[in-house]
Parts: structure tokens; C-alpha cells; sequence
């Protein structure tokens, strides 16, 4: 069986910001075809809807090609980039306190590529065979950066340093309020 190239689809000047479709995006990546979009259809954010017809473009694009079966593709990418500002330019509006605050229309691309179920899992399998021993030895990411850099991983920190402990006093009759003198009595004359 010959490799396929995967099948691409997308969405240019999306009028979404690219930060609230990366959330849906992160739904569907590594899913297969059919869950994504179940999961598309079943969320309510804007951006799904969009997601959900480049996907739909994408199978479309799939089915073109004879020898494959639509059911058995996965988004193997989806990724959604900065577009420009609508109209190209920052506008601004009044502000509070006499500022000016902008106006940024935001777009996004999105762009899906969808690849036979067999073809992903038989790229994966040589990168995970080499890698394997030395996720494992490591544990976790942060265990894994600090095992390079040769310094030994907290347990349970994910690697990041301990919190030093606070300065001052933690109890106590005076510890509840901050530490003042106590006020000096005017004298009436």
C-alpha cells in the first residue's frame, strides 16, 4: 500500500480570533474523523461550526481520491493562525478618563489535514520506539529537563523549584493585623 499525501483543507480570514479557535481546534486534533466532527456538533463555541466545515472540506477533498475510505481518516493537524486585523488597521474608541482604548478586529486561518488511520499509526511507531526508554526513565517532562540538565526533579513539582517559606510571624496576638506603634494621647490644656 503507497503512502497518500494528507488531505488539506482551509479557512482563510476567518472572522474569529485565532485564540478562541485554537480552544476547539484542541478538541479535534488526533481524533478520528467522525468523532471530531460529533464533538464539533456538540460544542457551543462559534469557532466549531467553522472548524466543522473546514473538516467537512477536507473529507470532501479525501473522497476525491478513490482508494480512500472517508470513515477511516484522523485530523492529524489542526492548527489555526493569526490573520490580519479586519479592514487592516487599529481603531480606536473613547476611553475612560480621557484615554483612547482599540478597536482590533481579529481574523484567523484555520487549516486541517486529515490522513488515513493506518498511515498515522505506522509514522508513529518509529518515533515512539526510539523515545520510549527515556520517557519512561524520566517520569514526566519537568523530570526529564532537569535529568538533562543533571540536576535531580522534585516529586510532584513537574520541576518547577520549591516556594520558600514566608518571612515574619505566622501567629501570635499581633500577627492578624499589621505592626503599628500605638497612637500617643493628645493632652488637653
Amino acid at each position: 500500500m503507497t503512502t497518500a499525501a494528507p488531505f488539506r483543507a482551509s479557512h482563510r480570514y476567518a472572522k474569529t480570533t485565532a485564540r478562541k479557535a485554537r480552544l476547539v481546534a484542541d478538541l479535534i486534533r488526533g481524533l478520528p474523523v467522525n468523532a471530531a466532527l460529533r464533538a464539533l456538533d456538540r460544542s457551543d463555541k462559534r469557532a466549531a461550526v467553522l472548524l466543522g466545515k473546514v473538516v467537512r472540506s477536507a473529507v470532501a477533498n479525501a473522497e476525491q481520491d478513490g482508494n480512500i475510505d472517508p470513515n477511516k481518516l484522523v485530523v492529524l493537524e489542526a492548527r489555526v493562525d493569526e490573520g490580519p486585523l479586519l479592514g487592516g488597521f487599529v481603531r480606536w474608541k473613547a476611553g475612560s478618563r480621557g484615554r483612547s482604548m482599540p478597536i482590533r478586529k481579529r481574523t484567523s486561518h484555520i487549516h486541517v489535514l486529515l490522513q488515513p488511520a493506518g498511515v498515522v499509526a505506522r509514522a508513529a511507531e518509529p518515533a515512539a520506539a526510539g523515545e520510549a526508554p527515556a520517557a519512561e526513565a524520566a517520569g514526566s517532562t519537568g523530570a526529564a529537563k532537569a535529568a538533562k540538565a543533571g540536576k535531580p526533579a522534585a516529586a510532584g513539582t513537574r520541576g518547577k523549584p520549591a516556594r520558600k517559606p514566608a518571612t515574619g510571624k505566622t501567629s501570635g496576638p499581633k500577627a492578624e493585623g499589621p505592626a503599628t506603634k500605638p497612637k500617643k494621647k493628645k493632652k488637653d490644656d
